[in-house]
Order: structure tokens, then sequence, then C-alpha cells
């Protein structure tokens, strides 16, 4: 439960892959402004001198808003979101929730002076991918992909990419290993990610 905390999560295809060369290219245009306009969002929480609890709370309107955290939690339960009650659902999507905001906040980093910079874009699998640069004090530039979905309505982060590493399939394979050893119990991993939320924050 505790391993790997990159960030997370894609499903779905786009229409990306029937469109012409063209407008794949503006597609992927505007994921990267997309992602520029949100990087510079959750930077200006970072480096802002509001206390946590204020800077958590913006920084949860922005996954709201722009982080498919629904479907991003589906594909992580597995097939056990399909066995899961209403009401494990319902938790589990809470509790991954507060995760991923944990997990995002985690990742810029809690020290002022991030910097996120798009570098380039391309097409995926029917998905934008966008990669980007952070800069962190006293850390080595990081580069990170955010892979984009462009529905009809608005674009969404659906998975980041961090080292080689996409949160979505470490969580799904974290998910699976911890529900194999603990009786297939959804109730034990609820309690689990709430727990792992909490020493983090």
């Amino acid at each position: 439960m505790n391993r790997r905390n990159c960030l997370a999560a894609a499903l779905g295809l786009s229409g990306l892959t029937i469109l012409a060369p063209r407008a794949r290219a503006q597609a992927v245009a505007k994921a990267s402004a997309f992602l520029q306009q949100v990087g510079d969002s959750m930077v200006a929480i970072v480096n802002g001198g509001q206390p946590t609890a204020q800077k958590r709370q913006a920084m949860t309107q922005i996954v709201d808003t722009n982080v498919d955290v629904g479907d991003i939690a589906r594909f992580c339960l597995g097939r056990f979101a399909r066995t899961a009650t209403p009401d494990q659902q319902t938790r589990y999507v809470a509790a991954f929730h507060d995760f991923l905001v944990m997990s995002i906040s985690g990742h810029l980093g809690e020290y002022r002076g991030v910097k996120l910079t798009v570098l380039r874009g391309r097409e995926q699998d029917g998905n934008a991918i966008v990669t980007s640069s952070i800069e962190r004090p006293n850390n080595q530039p990081a580069t990170v992909d955010w892979v984009i979905e462009q529905p009809a309505t608005a674009p969404k982060i659906v998975d980041v990419v961090a080292e080689g590493t996409s949160m979505r399939l470490t969580q799904r394979q974290d998910y699976a290993s911890y529900l194999s050893q603990n009786g297939n119990n959804v109730d034990a991993l609820i309690k689990a990610i709430v727990q792992q939320t909490a020493r983090n924050s």
C-alpha cells in the first residue's frame, strides 16, 4: 500500500486516433496549453504563503475540476469495482480522491520555489501525452508525463508517469496485491488507503 507515490490514472480513449494529422496536432497543442494552465495553478498554490490546510483545499478544487478521479479510481480497483457494494464504491472513491490530492501535492513538493515547464506533447493510444519538467529546490529537475484525455467537454488528466512509472498501473497492482493478501476485503483496502493518506499528509 505504501510502495510508490507517483500519480495516477488513465483510462478510456478519446477521439484522437481517428483525427487527421493536423487535427491531432491541434489537439496535442490544446492539451499542452491545458497542462501549462493547470500546472501554473498548482505551482502557485505550492509557492504561496497560505496555511497548509488552505493549500490542500485549493489543490482539491484543481483536482476536482481537471482530473478524472472517478474513472481513475475504478480502474485502480480493477475487477473489484464490479463486485463492491454501492456503499463500498462510494467510500472507496472518496478515500482514493483524498489519496490522489495528497499524491499530487507531494509530487510537486512542499517548499516554495517549484516550477513546472511544458516541454513537448504527442499523441499516443488516443490520448495526448504532455511532457513537463518540474524543478524543486535542492532537487534535480524531474521529467513527468501527463496523460490527458480530451472528451467533447473539457480535457481531463487521466494519468501521470514519473520515471517511467504510471501511477494508474502501479496503484492497480498494489491494490490487487493487497486485496489478495487480505481476503479480497474491499473494506480493508479502504481503511488502508485512508491510513496511508493520513500518514503522508
